[in-house]
């Protein structure tokens, strides 16, 4: 290997590491101001803007392109970090449209409506991704945690698209989106179905994330109880106990049938 082509070997190693060492550093601080600012556009979604939460939400916005820029800066592969970080670009440029309020094009309110709805994708992958950082690891707690987080965020966006005052039937206040948005992740659902184009987006994607979480959400609930009952010596589940009582009398017979064999020779 030449000089060059293992300097330039080093070199990527060290950004690497220097990328590593700043994802540990920053990890804690970045997943409570990514839960900050998911509770920021709730708010939002669910009062309407106010100049105060508008203000920590910049900030919390430039401290997000901040990190993202120094990251892109050390990692050794700009397409590849690019490529992988696809939907955490839309949600770092979409709070940048926003601010552009003097072009006409973004006064009306389709525009709005469907910066809106990128913001709630954006916003809740972000939430997913801190979620699963901070857990460690992907299992029932993650899904119970993004579940949570995708209720109270759909529900908000649900209010934006689709309130009483603009929408027949539409919802009168942020505990009736919850209650909606529950029963259509729970595949249950209800008589009310959106009107607008948002909302049916929206309600689309809420209803593919149910079909995917809420069978392995029951399926581990079912596997908890029915570990539960097992652990009961009268319960008619076979457990672990009925299950090593029958190998041991298994492994018995084997050794009775080879001793019975052994002496016919």
């Amino acid at each position: 290997m030449s000089h060059s082509a293992r300097t330039a070997e080093d070199s990527q190693t060290e950004r690497k590491n220097a990328l590593e060492q700043l994802d540990d550093w920053l990890q804690t601080p970045m997943i409570l101001l990514s839960f900050v600012w998911l509770l920021l556009l709730i708010l939002e979604l669910v009062w309407g803007s106010v100049r105060l939460f508008e203000v920590f939400g910049t900030v919390i916005w430039i401290v997000f392109i901040a990190e993202f820029l120094v990251r892109l800066a050390l990692a050794p592969e700009k397409l590849a970090f690019l490529r992988g970080n696809w939907i955490t670009i839309i949600a770092l440029v979409v709070p940048a449209v926003r601010l552009l309020r003097a072009f006409r094009i973004f006064r009306v309110a389709r525009a709005a409506r469907g910066l809106r709805l990128v913001r709630v994708v954006s916003a809740t992958n972000r939430g997913m991704n801190a979620l699963r950082t901070s857990l460690g690891r992907r299992g029932l707690g993650y899904v119970l945690g993004t579940t949570v987080i995708v209720i109270l965020l759909g529900a908000a966006g649900m209010l934006a698209f689709e309130p009483a005052s603009e929408v027949d039937g539409g919802f009168k206040g942020y505990s009736d989106a919850l209650w909606w948005t529950a029963m259509l992740l729970t595949t249950i659902g209800s008589a009310f179905w959106p009107q607008t184009v948002e909302g049916r987006l929206l309600c689309f994607i809420l209803s593919l994330y149910g079909m995917t979480v809420f069978g392995y959400i029951t399926a581990s609930l079912a596997s908890f109880f029915i570990g539960q009952e097992a652990k009961d010596n009268e319960s008619d589940v076979v457990g672990a106990r009925d299950i090593a009582e029958l190998k041991r009398e298994i492994a018995l017979w084997r050794s009775e049938l080879r001793g019975a064999g052994s002496g016919s020779q």
